[in-house]
């Protein structure tokens, strides 16, 4: 046979199992995720102090704390603040750099933690659901250890409780209201 075909057969096969496998990789199903509960002690000892802060501030702390988390390595999403809260990133397939684009409104649980619950996804001109980009973004990003990717039920989940803030002071969300610039959280300073 001629060294040519076999090439050609070779490579032919190569781009095959590759297609074949990120088939395989996005059509299975997704993992249950536990999500972390906060501490059994989670009546407030000590001050709390309650802090208001507009969409553009909230954003900012958030970096500095996700980046902080990150240890120096570069996330690979971004995200903005505004009405809702919109993670952006880049799925990079074949050399083709697809944009990413997720919506999430921020729901405030009876713990003071944020749900990111997902109200709107954009893959460049692709059909994925949701549950699939949600669970390639939890296996491929790096996430603090108090921030949860849930794909089954289409939600982040951030567990403010294992923020690290000084002194041992733990931060809870009040209120998250994004159309009208309200967010308020309270800061629990320990009373020793």
């Amino acid at each position: 046979m001629n060294k040519w075909k076999i090439a050609f057969f070779t490579l032919s096969g190569t781009v095959l199992f590759a297609i074949i496998l990120i088939v395989y990789l996005a059509t299975r199903p997704v993992d249950d995720v536990n999500l972390a509960k906060g501490s059994e002690n989670d009546e407030s000892e000590g001050n709390v102090l309650v802090v208001q802060t507009t969409t553009k501030e909230f954003e900012s702390i958030s970096k500095k704390y996700l980046k902080d988390a990150a240890m120096g390595s570069p996330l690979p999403i971004d995200f903005t603040v505004g009405d809702d809260i919109q993670l952006q990133s880049k799925l990079t397939v074949f050399y083709t750099e697809i944009p990413i684009t997720m919506n999430f409104e921020p729901i405030v649980d009876e713990s003071g933690n944020i749900i990111l619950k997902q109200t709107g996804m954009n893959v460049g001109l692709l059909n994925i659901p949701p549950e699939t980009t949600m669970k390639i973004m939890r296996d491929t990003v790096e996430f603090p250890s108090w921030i949860t990717v849930n794909p089954n039920e289409a939600e982040i989940y951030v567990d403010l409780s294992r923020v690290n803030i000084a002194s041992g002071s733990r931060v809870r969300a009040k209120e998250l209201d994004l159309p009208n610039d309200k967010i308020l959280l309270e800061i629990i300073v320990p009373a020793k």
